[in-house]
């Protein structure tokens, strides 16, 4: 272990990223930093499928921008590095997927990391908020992903009061994919990674890349992108050994066995 307040595990496929900063794994520009070159990382190694993304300890996953570093002297408009606020927000290419297992509190800034992730798992004791309009600021990246993940009118309630809600209750508006007993948490995070991992690592790829891509175009418009080719991951898969694998494997009724080439 060392003194760096990102630390990680690779465990086959998978990467495992713990933001290790006390008392609460609150982010400064150098932590920020560290962990876009952490996830730039993950995304350009082809042995890497998936990351899971948690906070040390057991009360905090992460509550956001360090105030006491700010106060300091860290500007709000500072270089956060490659990937934005946390690494992964505005991190470009990111087409392999992430699951934040959320282990205590997370708001501001810890709530947009893990809306910056693909699946999210909660401690049953994980409480969630947005009280960034209390300090007189903008939520500014939940602003634009909230409304668009869980009912507009509860995300604007959200947004608007900086009220906490606990699991369930993010749980019930789709926002969590699944609470576990805290002691439990990270074993169910490594088993989704794990079951995710063993699938076809260009098809994931290519999920993404759509899904990004396609969110604010028509429907008739993404479509034409994929049928003529235009998204990378796409045109990659569908000229891959693991396309014909694929086929191969379910005509002699085996596990197909993915190269991600």
């Amino acid at each position: 272990m060392t003194d760096s307040p990102v630390k990680t595990l690779r465990r086959g496929a998978v990467l495992e990223v713990t933001l290790d900063r006390p008392k609460a794994n609150a982010i400064d520009l150098e932590t920020s930093r560290l962990m876009g070159e952490t996830f730039a990382a993950f995304r350009d190694d082809p042995e890497l499928r998936i990351a899971i993304i948690t906070g040390a300890g057991e009360k905090f996953f992460c509550p956001g921008w360090d105030l006491k570093a700010a106060a300091d002297g860290d500007a709000v408009d500072g270089d956060y590095g490659v990937g934005g606020f946390g690494g992964l927000q505005e991190l470009r290419g990111m087409n392999k997927p992430v699951i934040a297992a959320v282990n205590g509190i997370c708001c501001g800034g810890g709530l947009e990391l893990a809306l910056s992730c693909d699946m999210i798992l909660a401690a049953d004791h994980a409480t969630f908020a947005l009280p960034e309009i209390r300090s007189g600021t903008v939520a500014d990246a939940a602003s634009v992903k909230l409304p668009k993940r869980i009912p507009y009118h509860i995300a604007m309630e959200l947004l608007f009061t900086g009220r906490w809600f606990d699991a369930e209750e993010g749980k019930g508006w789709g926002l969590i994919n699944a609470i576990h007993p805290a002691t439990d948490l990270m074993d169910k995070a490594r088993e989704m990674a794990d079951h995710i991992a063993s699938g076809p690592p260009l098809v994931m790829a290519a999920i993404k890349e759509i899904v990004r891509e396609a969110e604010d175009m028509k429907f008739q418009d993404a479509m034409n992108r994929i049928t003529k080719s235009q998204f990378e991951t796409v045109e990659r898969l569908y000229t891959s050994e693991d396309q014909l694998e694929g086929a191969r494997a379910f005509a002699e009724k085996r596990d197909p066995v993915w190269k991600g080439k």
